[in-house]
């Protein structure tokens, strides 16, 4: 009875960090000889980190790619087969390939034949569509590679197995967005079922930018049974058996890792995106204004797990129009994270600034823009703490301020990341409620209610100005929220969300205020992408934009 065992490299490389990338591939490779592999199977586009956008059409840079791939099978020829992603660069093309390294040589090249131009990927701008490629061999087992969307329909699993593969290996680089994994499983149960194929689907685990990829792996047998179910988001090797059985090759049964629900998901897709951007951005500690509201509470505490409270400096920085309460709340959620709390007054300095526009500012009444000074002066001091001591200021605007632009430019939106940039109001609601009654050992803050109940249910306000609260200027929230995924999520008409029962002048202040704020997302923080529809890569609007919807 013939047997077959591949490793699963679950890992997570950095963009650029080719020698770093190519030193996790020879670790993983010796682990898999110490476990009497096979075969090592890398995810896609490994060698380079994933995405890589423009950088991997630079010539240079792929070559450098193709050298690292070239040195790791010569550095791996005494073992096990390593089947690894990365760019190749043959004949003036680019192509998004997966190299088979066996005895010291490339034996395989395979290149990724349907190209994704949707969502975040613009793989039609990069690389050129590669050839259906055939089976290779290792071992005297045939094996076929799809390579990620070219898994996602038949043509190419089934090209494969009809030119005789009998174990379907898919290298992948998907980004977590909610509901994706059910996505993904669907697909390689249809390719089971209609190859007749046992499949390993691998994936890619880390943050790169906005993206975070949740790995999840997974080994199926024909007819869709699940053989082997790794962790999202963790990093691991897992050495898969394979018996060749009357009715062809068949994965032996292995853990399978319970998958958590989509609120845990979202919570630790934000956690590892904060987490990743800052260690392979070269920064330990971050830095945030602590305002006593619910979204500063939220990014202090996700920072607190994603690095330890220790390295999260949280900032007072009232004005006469803070109120005790928020004060008190700030300093409630630094204490309860255990995080160091700084305090800053900025009426001095506001009244600097105000005496100095004072005499352009003769005759005209106080505006938003006395209001948007206070934002700004925060915004400065804050960052000038970020450059004196080495600490990245992350900002903290919701996916409801910053569709409407219910922020302030270089005022509150100044930082280097948004951990919750993704994330409706309402759900930052129930995200602080599932945070406080739920705690995991890969969080490295505290347990328990770190987020006071008050600061959860108190009306939101920016308080610059006496009173001021949040809808004053915009709808309550939920009916903001329900307007704001009809229109950028499902890209929703006017039309079809006034018969879903909202005011059609509601609707069009929010729509106007939608398409007014272009400008001032194109310069905000990259944050974790959460949604198939987050701000950048997935839906990108001209600034300049006089449409309105009125149908």
């Amino acid at each position: 009875m013939r047997t077959f065992r591949l490793t699963l490299a679950q890992l997570n490389p950095t963009v650029g960090a080719l020698g770093a990338n190519v030193a996790l591939a020879r670790d993983a490779w010796s682990e898999a000889r110490a476990a009497g592999a096979d075969m090592l199977a890398l995810p896609e586009m490994f060698v380079t980190g994933y995405q890589t956008q423009d950088l991997v059409m630079k010539p240079a840079f792929a070559r450098d790619a193709m050298e690292a791939v070239a040195q790791l099978a010569a550095d791996c020829a005494d073992g096990p087969a390593i089947g690894v992603g990365g760019p190749l660069l043959d004949d003036g093309r680019l192509y998004n390939a997966w190299f088979v390294l066996q005895g010291g040589a490339i034996t395989a090249r395979l290149c990724k034949h349907a190209l994704p131009n949707e969502a975040v990927f613009d793989e039609c701008r990069l690389y050129s569509p590669g050839p259906i490629s055939g089976p290779y061999s290792v071992g005297g087992v045939r094996i076929g590679t799809p390579i990620c969307e070219d898994a996602w329909t038949e043509e190419v699993a089934e090209a494969q197995a009809e030119s005789g593969a009998e174990i379907l290996v898919v290298p992948n680089g998907s980004p977590y967005s909610r509901h994706r994994y059910d996505t993904r499983m669907g697909h390689m149960v249809a390719r089971v079922v209609e190859t007749g194929l046992p499949l390993a689907y691998l994936n890619l685990v880390g943050g790169q930018d906005d993206q975070v990829f949740d790995g999840a792996s997974f080994v199926l047998n024909p007819g869709g049974e699940l053989a082997l179910q790794l962790p999202p988001f963790e990093t691991g090797l897992a050495h898969v058996d394979f018996t060749e059985t009357a009715e062809g090759w068949r994965a032996q049964t292995g853990p399978r890792a319970r998958l958590p629900h989509e609120w845990e998901q979202d919570y630790r897709a934000m956690v590892e995106a904060t987490r990743d951007y800052l260690r392979k951005s070269g920064f330990s500690r971050v830095l945030l204004g602590l305002s006593g509201g619910v979204d500063s509470a939220l990014v202090a505490t996700i920072a607190a797990d994603a690095l330890g409270p220790e390295n999260v400096r949280c900032v007072l920085l009232p004005s006469e129009y803070t109120s005790q309460a928020s004060l008190d709340h700030a300093a409630a959620v630094a204490s309860r994270l255990g995080a160091p709390l700084d305090e800053i007054h900025i009426d001095a300095a506001r009244a600097g600034v105000t005496a100095a526009l004072a005499p352009l500012f003769a005759g005209r009444d106080p505006d938003v823009t006395e209001e948007n000074i206070q934002s700004r002066l925060r915004g400065l001091m804050l960052m000038a703490l970020s450059n004196k001591f080495g600490e990245m200021l992350l900002t903290t605007g919701n996916k409801s301020e910053v569709a409407v632009g219910y922020a302030t430019i270089y005022g509150d939106m100044a930082g280097g990341y948004n951990p919750i940039k993704d994330l409706y109001k309402t759900r930052v609601f129930e995200t602080c409620r599932w945070r406080n009654a739920n705690h995991r050992p890969w969080m490295h803050g505290p347990a328990g209610e770190v987020i006071p109940a008050d600061i959860i249910d108190k009306p939101p306000s920016a308080e610059l100005g006496h009173g001021q609260r949040d809808e004053d200027s915009l709808p309550a929230y939920p009916e903001l929220d329900a307007i704001l995924e009809g229109l950028v999520d499902r890209d929703a008409s006017i039309g079809d969300l006034v018969a879903e029962g909202h005011a059609r002048a509601t609707v069009e202040k929010v729509e106007g205020l939608l398409y007014a704020a272009e400008w001032k997302r194109f310069q905000s923080a990259p944050g974790a992408r959460l949604t198939r529809r987050a701000f950048w890569l997935d839906r990108r609007y001209p600034i300049v934009n006089r449409w309105r919807d009125r149908g």
